[in-house]
């Protein structure tokens, strides 16, 4: 319950209220947001503070991970996201609040943790002051005993803990969603959260974020469109790796600068998205612009009168951050893969053939309203440039439809579709008139016919062959196993029905909460609202108390 997290929301309160969050939001313009502001202006911590700049940054830093990672995602939404706090939330990206330089080094020399040296030994210059420092991590720069310049990146001290207890809040809030709301239901919200919630544990594990950079390094080895850093040490809190030259993507005035064609950049990105995912199966699932890069002269050269360069080839992307990244089946993959090609083709017939054949609607499914509602929202983006799509609108529309029409969405494919409001955030800043469309196309028709070429399956079944033989042997193991399942099948139906049962009334009870608060909350309103008086705030406050018992109970 979410009673039981009292103590973290009291916490959130006080620091929303304590920055005057609900003076960086159009609140007047917002009447869902009035509500909110009230209460936040209630705070003892909110009183006699005026609004305070760069307030929106310093409160997700304060409040944690979770929330540094929620800004740094909002932060490529300018279509969603006022200018002003756009601004704020970019700092995010790599200019957050750094740790001191002595616990970074004590972390690097820590034996079980770290890499168990002395920083004088590893490093014959290492920079106290940070490059950057960002959410999980902040990053020093020095030079190792050979004379090669190196980064290293230190994690965060003691921040697992907070993550554990925020997720554990999100995970309520989770099920209390899921429970009332369908496309919340739809898109398997719960599932989502833990599946997120072990991609951020996994980040905080150094190791595993090298094993990522390495694999990702050896896919793109030679490659004309990005390079990959190599990774020289790691261990769970500290990787040490090769040192770059480049820019964010976000820098666009750089590359008008440097004379870098801008819409070859993007078409670029674009085709190592979709190499990424179909090619290699590995796709970086937090492209924010702190994590997107691209190759430039040294750093020194990058002033005021900067010219245009000649790096001796087209200027590559360079992948960083491989903390977080994605995999999708190979069946999911061909049923993105066909999904996407019947969309650039306008055949929402075909779309709604694979998502029931993917078993993600139920067969009693109107698909004819189905392909309607479709065509209706999805239709119109193919004959669009990259600035005029809504990809985080449509997402929302489509999440309607899937809430409609009872549709369900494995939960691998919102990272996806995580990663392709973040790609989409990047093309957008980049070069507003990409067709992505007609790049995409050819990419995913190559691949699909790769993928159902008859000789190349012909090859993986002579390869699988042993294998399969091998499991025939289980076949009356199988059986068996199957026969006592059937037999205990009747038994689990009862337990099953019972806590169904169970949670209907769970359900009932938790309906009838919601309408004694409405009612508490709409009564104490009009109440207010006709009072004159001392009584018109004690109303407002029995009425936020409605909202608070409700969500707490």
């Amino acid at each position: 319950m979410l009673l039981s997290h009292r103590t973290r929301l009291l916490e959130l309160w006080r620091i929303a209220a304590s920055y005057r969050l609900d003076t960086h939001f159009p609140v007047e313009e917002a009447p869902q947001l009035q509500p909110v502001a009230r209460l936040l202006r209630l705070h003892p911590a909110a009183w006699g503070k005026k609004h305070q700049p760069n307030a929106v940054k310093y409160a997700l830093e304060d409040m944690g991970t979770l929330f540094l990672k929620l800004g740094q995602l909002l932060s490529t939404r300018r279509d969603l996201v006022p200018p002003e706090i756009i601004e704020q939330l970019i700092q995010l990206q790599d200019k957050v609040k750094p740790f001191d330089v002595a616990t970074a080094i004590a972390q690097i020399e820590d034996s079980k943790y770290g890499l168990g040296q002395n920083i004088d030994s590893l490093f014959t210059r290492f920079d106290t002051k940070p490059l950057a420092a960002a959410s999980i991590a902040q990053v020093h720069t020095a030079a190792l005993p050979d004379g090669r310049e190196v980064v290293v990146k230190v994690v965060r001290p003691d921040i697992q803990k907070t993550i554990v207890a925020d997720f554990e809040l999100l995970r309520e809030l989770a099920s209390w969603a899921s429970a009332r709301i369908e496309a919340a239901r739809a898109v398997h919200l719960i599932d989502i959260v833990e599946d997120y919630r072990q991609v951020m544990l996994n980040e905080l594990d150094l190791t595993l974020e090298a094993d990522n950079t390495t694999k990702m390094r050896n896919n793109f080895l030679g490659s004309a469109l990005m390079y990959v850093p190599e990774v020289y040490d790691a261990s769970k809190n500290v990787m040490v790796m090769e040192r770059i030259q480049g820019v964010p993507i976000s820098q666009v005035e750089v590359f008008d600068k440097l004379g870098y064609d801008r819409a070859a950049l993007a078409e670029k990105g674009l085709t190592i998205f979709f190499t990424q995912v179909f090619r290699d199966n590995f796709f970086h699932a937090d492209m924010h612009p702190g994590n997107v890069f691209v190759e430039t002269p040294p750093v020194k050269t990058l002033n005021s009168e900067i010219t245009p360069v000649d790096l001796g080839h087209a200027p590559r992307y360079i992948g960083l951050d491989c903390a977080i990244m994605g995999t999708l089946s190979k069946e999911d993959q061909l049923i993105v893969a066909r999904m996407l090609l019947a969309v650039m083709n306008n055949n929402f017939t075909a779309l709604v053939d694979i998502v029931s054949r993917a078993g993600w609607i139920p067969p009693n499914t109107d698909k004819h309203a189905l392909v309607r509602d479709m065509r209706r929202t999805v239709g119109p983006m193919v004959q669009k440039s990259i600035n005029e799509i809504d990809f985080a609108g449509v997402l929302m529309q489509i999440l309607d439809i899937a809430r409609r029409h009872h549709m369900s969405i494995p939960p691998q494919l919102m990272l996806l579709l995580k990663t392709l409001v973040h790609v989409e955030g990047l093309g957008r800043d980049l070069y507003p008139d990409l067709d992505i469309w007609s790049l995409a196309k050819p990419i995913l028709s190559g691949w699909i016919k790769e993928q159902l070429d008859p000789m190349r399956n012909l090859q993986q079944l002579r390869q699988q062959l042993p294998e399969i033989l091998l499991s025939s042997t289980d076949i009356p193991k199988l059986l068996n196993q199957g026969l006592q399942s059937l037999a205990s099948q009747g038994s689990r139906q009862d337990s099953q029905l019972r806590e169904m049962q169970q949670i209907r009334a769970d359900m009932l009870n938790d309906r009838r909460r919601d309408w004694l608060a409405l009612a508490g909350f709409a009564i104490s309103i009009a109440i207010a609202t006709q009072v004159i008086g001392w009584l018109s705030p004690l109303f407002y406050i029995l009425a936020v108390l409605a909202v608070l018992w409700r969500i707490l109970a």
